[in-house]
């Protein structure tokens, strides 16, 4: 697979883009929004913060870790598991809008008060069925819909009795907790967050004329600022969510997809949630606006893109993100603000905070500073270097110079050249070689090996280092010369144990990749077991088998044989069919069509083996001395680092 990047086809690409008549917009930096807390409102906000890290157990979703009998414990380890995203929730939620907050405390309480009633006849029931579907529905911000699941699924009822005590002890504290919080929120007394957004609405020009897409994670958020924009500030606002009907979709599409077949006019703004962040174009809008925060970064990339396109007819796009902060008109103060309530968020949540990002680290002041980079929003590094430079070099060379390519190509295996490199001997590694993989210092020998399509480059240098291999980029960089018309210098005798040096490491990669090939045509005890039972005479005599299906089988031996079936896959189907030993042949057929896929057939590392087999060939090699030309960076204080 090969990625190519906008910044990198624009670079590259640009003629061919004009001749076409296609451009990509700028991308303006994200601009922050500050949402600003009063004294009241912020004592509220912290303190929530303190009571859901503190006071809160989520005893409700954990009911098997207090159970006395049998237990399973992944079952425990699953309960577990919806506590956490259960806390994540109430952190989205309390960020997103005090609406979708007060919404879920107050489902919270609820369901609450249903578990410790039913306790209280004598029972609690177990979900376990739907563990799973739950966690789906957390992904679609659909709160109900986990509660409905969770309180419907009674097939399993257990005895209060065999609780311990502290399950009804922590239910109640978890209650109390949860209408302490509800009465703190009594106190505040407005929306500080629309109230700012309403003005930026109305005030920015950018957003006050033209089409603007407003994104929420939450649904309740997006309903409730719907309304409020409708009623407020512009009365032509759509809103879609996942429970929208078609026929919003496609007036969605009508209204803000520049390549609409019959496109309309009713709406100038959208707000959605993250439903539609992916497969949708919106580009005759050129505005975003996260009104509360896509924790994993992804979503900011995937937001934008949809307005992001090379048939948009903005040169500009503009984002917006909200952050939480408190009074103050100093802008640096602001940021530090918000910075501290982000830094609340993921200290309430301690290690369970890498959820919200997929297992990323996360640090306030890093997140802060990446929301509000143009680098995150677009998921691209103007300054990445890329191949492609080479790539172009070479088509210029072939269009511009045919004779000089013709030469190049024509050149033989095992060719010498020298090169000058603007360095010092005298202990100074060449540009870029990466000291840390103890690339030696000048005169050195750089090597171009090749194994079947296997491409490596190798520098080495007199002396007992050995030789260090190079990456592409570096490689190309080093052969690159400055001067096309560099006059070249004697190889002296060195030359060749260098590249004796190079070879016995080329060797050595090589060989380790060989044995890794055939370690992996070995296979595992899964493997073993699951030919074993393929091979059985009443697996391959099976008369009940089409001409397909002993074809699938014969298949899979192969790719088993080869080594190419996934060990995690491989596992799953020997265990499939060890329940039970005498699996009848068009039963433990169904087994391998439902558990092995058609792409894994595609690839083998029979393939690879055979690569590793391959004759390996010296290419060209290199001669790499100093530039004398160059001042010493012992004698010049320029030149030291």
């Amino acid at each position: 697979m090969i990625r190519r990047t906008r910044a990198e086809i624009e670079r590259y690409y640009g003629e061919d883009l004009k001749r076409q008549g296609f451009q990509f917009p700028e991308v303006a930096n994200p601009e922050p929004l500050f949402y600003k807390f009063n004294k009241v409102e912020a004592e509220v906000f912290d303190e929530t913060i303190r009571a859901l890290t503190h006071d809160f157990k989520y005893a409700r979703y954990t009911p098997l870790a207090y159970y006395t009998g049998e237990r399973d414990e992944q079952d425990i380890q699953s309960q577990r598991n919806l506590a956490k995203f259960m806390k994540i929730l109430t952190v989205k939620r309390l960020e997103s809008s005090f609406t979708a907050f007060l919404s879920t405390l107050g489902r919270f309480i609820h369901t609450y008060e249903r578990v410790i009633a039913e306790f209280q006849k004598g029972h609690v029931f177990i979900s376990k069925k739907h563990i799973a579907k739950v966690f789906e529905l957390l992904g679609s911000d659909d709160e109900e819909g986990i509660d409905r699941l969770i309180e419907e699924d009674k097939a399993e009822k257990l005895a209060a009795k065999d609780f311990l005590p502290t399950f009804i002890t922590d239910l109640k504290n978890d209650l109390k907790a949860l209408k302490a919080i509800r009465n703190q929120w009594k106190k505040v007394t407005r929306d500080p967050k629309w109230e700012s957004f309403r003005t930026i609405l109305k005030t920015t020009p950018q957003l006050k004329d033209g089409k603007v897409i407003i994104f929420s994670e939450s649904k309740e958020t997006a309903d409730y600022l719907a309304g409020k924009i409708r009623a407020e500030v512009e009365p032509q606002t759509l809103l879609f969510t996942g429970q929208s009907l078609h026929r919003v979709r496609e007036d969605v599409i009508a209204n803000f997809d520049a390549k609409a077949y019959r496109p309309k006019d009713d709406y100038r703004i959208l707000v959605a949630t993250e439903v539609l962040a992916e497969g949708v174009n919106l580009h005759r809008s050129n505005v975003v606006i996260n009104y509360d925060i896509p924790w994993n970064p992804t979503r900011l990339i995937q937001r934008v893109g949809r307005v992001n396109r090379v048939d948009t007819k903005f040169d500009r796009i503009y984002t917006y993100n909200f952050f939480p902060t408190d009074e103050g008109n100093d802008l640096i103060k602001l940021r530090e603000a918000a910075e501290a309530k982000i830094h609340a968020f993921i200290q309430m949540l301690g290690a369970d905070a890498r959820l919200l990002t997929d297992g990323e680290e996360i640090v306030s002041h890093v997140l802060f500073a990446r929301w509000n980079s143009k680098k995150t929003i677009t998921g691209e590094d103007e300054d990445e270097e890329t191949e492609l430079q080479f790539l172009t070099e070479i088509r210029a060379l072939r269009d511009k110079q045919p004779g000089l390519f013709e030469r190049i190509k024509r050149l033989p295996k095992k060719a010498r050249s020298t090169r000058r490199l603007p360095v010092v001997a005298a202990g100074v590694p060449p540009p870029d070689p990466s000291p840390e993989k103890g690339v030696p210092s000048l005169p050195a020998l750089i090597t171009y090996f090749r194994q079947g399509k296997l491409d490596k480059f190798f520098l080495g240098a007199s002396g007992s280092h050995p030789a260090a291999e190079l990456d592409f980029m570096t490689a190309a960089k080093i052969l690159k010369p400055a001067d096309p018309g560099e006059a070249p210098q004697s190889i002296p005798r060195e030359f060749y144990d260098l590249l004796g040096k190079n070879k016995d490491a080329f060797v050595s990669a090589t060989t380790a990749d060989a044995e890794q090939a055939a370690a992996t045509q070995r296979g595992s005890p899964n493997d073993s077991y699951i030919l074993k039972r393929l091979k059985d005479k009443a697996v391959r005599r099976c008369q009940q088998f089409t001409e397909d299906d002993e074809e699938f089988v014969g298949k899979t031996i192969r790719l088993i044989e080869d080594g190419s079936l996934p060990k995690a896959t491989a596992r799953k189907v020997a265990a499939a069919l060890k329940k039970p030993e005498n699996l009848p042949p068009l039963k433990v057929l169904a087994v391998l069509r439902r558990d092995i896929k058609q792409e894994f057939f595609q690839a083998s590392p029979a393939a690879h083996a055979s690569q590793a087999l391959a004759p390996r060939e010296v290419i060209l090699s290199s001669w790499l001395i100093a530039d004398p030309a160059e001042p010493s960076a012992a004698t010049d204080p320029s030149k030291q680092p």
